[in-house]
């Protein structure tokens, strides 16, 4: 039977089942404030309301699954390919996709982080980062900062929002947060019961705040000096998204883990990835069995992490990031909001509370599609695709100009 697209008759029909099978509260609120929209095609920067003409340029990319845009046609053909000669695999045996993508993510990062463990969400590899330096460690202190945002699995929830978990009972022992950009705050709390400190280098629910220069080189120094490992969460910031592969590349540290997703996956196949050093990573090697993923590395996800590196690692493309990212800038001075930005990492701050929410629902009326910080509300969330093309990036500063001059 032919795949369809849209079994449902009607708008109404549709919400209708949605309510009552996957999420009425959610039917409720963007009822309430007039988020009709309907995912149907889509292609490129834009998606397409399924039950109207409408269209939206997509400036929030799901934090950075749509990277390079949606269905990019690169990303599509390799999974296609791949679907051809394979399924999801077995994680019990050797998978040529698996090294050569793991092959290919180490040497992103010169080699310094050449284990690596596949996952399926950002919040199953921020998990395992949390085990292995525990377990290599043998300490138990978890140090994050307040406002951050590592996922909704067990040990990610417990060092991210408390909103995201109080609900669902106590925390679990050995999370401590402090405050983002305080080294002094890290210095007291940093001890010699500190496995990692985990941090995302440019925090998105948290506002996208900018860390002063010096910051994290003065983290990395602490967690040398007192024996703990130093973990950088780039599922929204990595891949390109700053202008450089990583972000901590940027400012020059030397992390002893790094976590991606999102964008690896190209939007079209889940995957994600924690890469380590070889002293962490050699705890697998004794203990082969004692982590395992079953949809980890699936093997199309592997064609498509590999034909996302292959789109990053062509020629100009970093550079076209950063260029278009400084022209975004530039064209969108004089509004009334401070812009925070690494590349094309961008926050748009609101000098009001609930700034960010209002901007979401004018620029939602307008074709824009983007949302706020939900730890700090004065801030938009602001990522275009990096494949934004030149004419789409004059129509973008042109609707975001109408909306708030």
């Amino acid at each position: 039977m032919p795949f369809r697209p849209n079994p449902f008759q009607s708008r109404e029909e549709l919400e209708e089942v949605f309510a009552k099978h996957v999420s009425a509260g959610k039917l409720a609120t963007y009822r309430k404030y007039g988020f009709d929209a309907v995912m149907g095609a889509r292609e490129g920067s834009t998606f397409f309301d399924a039950f109207s003409d409408r269209s939206w340029l997509n400036v929030h990319c799901n934090g950075g699954v749509f990277n390079l845009g949606h269905r990019n046609p690169r990303i599509l053909a390799a999974v296609r390919s791949a679907l051809d000669t394979y399924d999801v695999g077995n994680h019990h045996l050797v998978s040529v996709m698996r090294a050569e993508l793991a092959r290919r993510l180490a040497a992103t990062t010169g080699d310094h982080l050449p284990g690596v463990v596949f996952g399926v969400s950002g919040g199953e590899a921020i998990d395992l980062a949390i085990k292995v330096t525990r377990a290599v460690t043998g300490r138990r202190k978890i140090i994050s900062a307040i406002g951050g945002y590592h996922g909704h699995t067990g040990l990610a929830l417990a060092a991210g929002d408390p909103a995201y978990r109080d609900v669902f009972g106590p925390n679990l022992p050995g999370f401590v947060q402090i405050p983002f950009d305080d080294v002094e705050a890290l210095a007291r709390e940093l001890d010699d019961t500190t496995a990692a400190v985990l941090l995302e280098p440019i925090p998105a629910t948290l506002g996208m705040p900018i860390a002063r220069d010096g910051y994290f080189l003065a983290v990395q120094a602490l967690c040398r000096e007192r024996g703990a490992k130093l973990v950088v969460d780039e599922v929204q910031t990595g891949l390109g998204r700053t202008g450089s592969l990583w972000c901590y590349q940027l400012d020059g540290l030397a992390p002893d883990v790094l976590v991606t997703g999102k964008g690896l996956s190209g939007g079209i196949y889940p995957i994600t990835a924690t890469l380590m050093t070889h002293e962490l990573h050699a705890f697998f090697d004794d203990h082969p069995f004692v982590h395992i993923s079953t949809f980890g590395g699936a093997e199309p996800g592997c064609a498509a992490g590999l034909a996302v590196l292959d789109a990053i690692e062509a020629p100009g493309f970093l550079e076209r990031v950063r260029a278009l990212g400084d022209r975004l800038a530039t064209d969108l001075r004089g509004l009334p909001f401070e812009i925070r930005r690494r590349g094309m990492m961008m926050g748009l701050k609101f000098p009001f509370e609930g700034g960010g929410m209002f901007a979401t629902k004018a620029l939602f009326d307008l074709g824009v599609f983007s949302l706020y910080a939900n730890n700090d509300t004065s801030v938009l969330q602001f990522l275009p695709p990096l494949t934004l093309t030149d004419a789409e990036a004059d129509d973008l500063v042109a609707r975001v100009r109408r909306a708030f001059s």
